[in-house]
C-alpha cells in the first residue's frame, strides 16, 4: 500500500466509524422519540421504521449507477449531506408527515455510505491488504455502533423533547463534520494485474446478473443476513423472552457479548481466515451457527434451570459474533473480486440492496414464529444455517482459484468474473 493509499485508508476509516456512531446514537431510540416524546403513537413510530428501509431499497440500485459514473467520493458526500438533513429536521418534525420524510431522508442517506465507503476501500487498498482493511471497517462499524448507543441512552431523556432534539442534533453535526473530513481524501488507483478478463466497465444489472457466481453470492448473502442479523432483535430476543425466560437486562448482556466477540476476535481470526479459502470459510460459518441455534434451542427447550438457559442464551449471541468475525474478512473482499473493471461500486450496492431485503423479511417472519413456534423457529433457522454451508460449498465450484483464496497466488487482481473465466496464469 502507497503513501497515498494509507492516507486515503486512515480517513475512510474514521468514516466508518463516525457513520457507525451516528447510527448507533439515534436509531435505537427512534420509536419512543416518535410514539411517545412526540406523541405521534405506535402506528407512525412503527412505520418511520419501515420508511427507513424503503428508503433504502429506492435509493441503493441507484446509488450503485451513480458510484461507477461519478465516482464513490462524491456520493458519499451527497448522501452525508442528506443524512444530515434529515437528521437535523427529524428532531425538529412535530407532525406525522415531516417525520416520514425526514426519516426518509436520513434512511436513504445511511443507506448510501456504506457501498460508496466499501467502494473507497476497494479502490484504495492493494489485493493484498483488502480482507485486513475490511475486517477493520467492521470492527470499527460494530465499536461506533456500541459507544453511539451508549452515548446516546445517557442524553435522552424520554420526559424531556429538548434531549432529543439536541441528539439529532449533534448527529446532524457529526455528519457534516465527517463531509469536511472526507473532502480531503485523494483517491488513488487499484493496482490491477495484467491478464484479467476483459469486461465493459459500463454499468448494467443485465451485466451483474449475467454473473453466476455474484448471483449465488447474492443468494448466500441473503441466507446470511436472513437467518442471523435479521433475527438480533426481532425473532432471536422474542425467542428468549418467551421461551427462555430471559429479562430484557439479560438481552442487552447478550447483545454486549456479541460486540465483545467481534472486537476480541476480529484480528485473532484474521490470519486464519486469510490462509483459507473463502468459500470454506462461509460454509465453516454456516455450522458454527447451526451450533449456536442448537445451543439457543438448549436454552428455550431444553428444561434447564434459569442460569443454564442465561447462560446458553448469551453464548448464542457470542457464537454469532465468532461467525461475523469470520465473514467480515471474506464477504465484501469477495464481492469486490468478482466485480468488472470500474463495477465494484454496482456491486457493492447490490449486495447491500440484498442485505437490505434480508434485514426487511427476516423480523417479519422470525418475530411472529419464534413467539409463538419455539420449537419450529429454532429448527427452522438451525437448518438455513446448515444451507449458508451447502450453499457456500456449491459457489466454491463458481469461483476461480485466485477468487477463492487470494493468498494461493502471489498476486491477484479486482477485477474477475465468475467460473466461466480461467485464472490468470503464473
Amino acid at each position: 500500500m502507497t503513501r497515498a493509499m494509507g492516507a486515503a485508508m486512515r480517513r475512510i476509516h474514521v468514516g466508518n466509524a463516525l457513520s457507525a456512531f451516528g447510527l448507533g446514537f439515534t436509531v435505537p431510540y427512534l420509536y419512543v422519540y416518535v410514539a411517545q416524546v412526540r406523541g405521534l403513537g405506535p402506528m407512525t413510530a412503527g412505520l418511520v421504521l419501515a420508511v427507513f428501509a424503503v428508503a433504502a431499497l429506492i435509493v441503493l440500485p441507484l446509488a450503485g449507477r451513480a458510484i461507477v459514473r461519478r465516482g464513490p467520493l462524491p456520493v458519499l458526500l451527497a448522501a452525508l449531506l442528506t443524512a444530515a438533513i434529515g437528521s437535523l429536521s427529524l428532531g425538529l418534525s412535530a407532525s406525522a408527515a415531516t417525520v416520514l420524510l425526514s426519516a426518509a431522508a436520513l434512511g436513504a442517506g445511511q443507506a448510501v455510505m456504506q457501498p460508496a465507503l466499501a467502494t473507497m476501500i476497494v479502490d484504495c487498498s492493494g489485493p493484498e491488504t483488502r480482507s485486513r482493511a475490511f475486517a477493520m471497517q467492521f470492527f470499527l462499524q460494530n465499536l461506533g455502533l456500541g459507544i453511539g448507543g451508549l452515548i446516546g441512552g445517557h442524553l435522552v431523556d424520554p420526559t424531556k423533547a429538548g434531549s432529543f432534539i439536541l441528539l439529532f442534533a449533534i448527529q446532524a453535526a457529526m455528519f457534516l463534520l465527517l463531509v469536511v473530513v472526507m473532502s480531503t481524501v485523494r483517491m488513488p488507483h487499484s493496482p490491477r494485474i495484467e491478464g484479467t478478463p476483459a469486461q465493459s466497465a459500463k454499468g448494467s444489472w443485465k451485466q451483474l446478473l449475467g454473473n453466476r457466481a455474484m448471483v449465488q453470492l447474492c443468494v448466500l448473502g441473503f441466507v446470511l443476513f436472513f437467518a442471523c442479523y435479521g433475527q438480533f432483535e426481532s425473532g432471536l430476543s422474542a425467542y428468549g423472552v418467551e421461551a427462555a425466560g430471559i429479562s430484557t437486562s439479560t438481552l442487552g448482556t447478550a447483545l454486549a457479548a456479541n460486540t465483545l466477540m467481534i472486537v476480541v476476535a476480529q484480528f485473532a481470526v484474521l490470519r486464519f481466515v486469510e490462509r483459507r479459502k473463502r468459500s470454506r470459510v462461509i460454509a465453516s460459518v454456516g455450522l458454527i451457527w447451526a451450533v449456536a441455534w442448537a445451543v439457543a434451542g438448549y436454552a428455550g427447550l431444553g428444561g434447564a434451570s434459569q442460569e443454564m438457559a442465561t447462560a446458553a442464551f448469551v453464548s448464542t449471541y457470542a457464537l454469532f459474533g465468532l461467525g461475523e468475525a469470520m465473514l467480515s474478512p471474506t464477504l465484501a473482499p469477495l464481492v469486490a473480486d468478482l466485480a468488472p473493471a470500474g463495477m465494484a461500486g454496482q456491486y457493492n450496492s447490490a449486495f447491500a440492496l440484498v442485505k437490505q431485503l434480508a434485514l426487511a423479511v427476516g423480523p417479519a417472519v422470525g418475530g411472529p414464529m419464534a413467539a409463538s413456534l419455539h420449537a419450529p423457529y429454532i429448527v427452522v433457522f438451525l437448518l438455513f444455517s446448515l444451507g449458508i454451508t451447502v450453499l457456500a460449498l456449491r459457489l466454491g465450484r463458481q469461483l476461480t482459484a485466485v477468487q477463492d483464496q487470494p493468498s494461493a497466488a502471489g498476486s491477484r487482481v479486482v477485477a474477475q468474473g465468475g467460473a466461466e473465466q480461467a485464472p490468470a496464469p503464473a
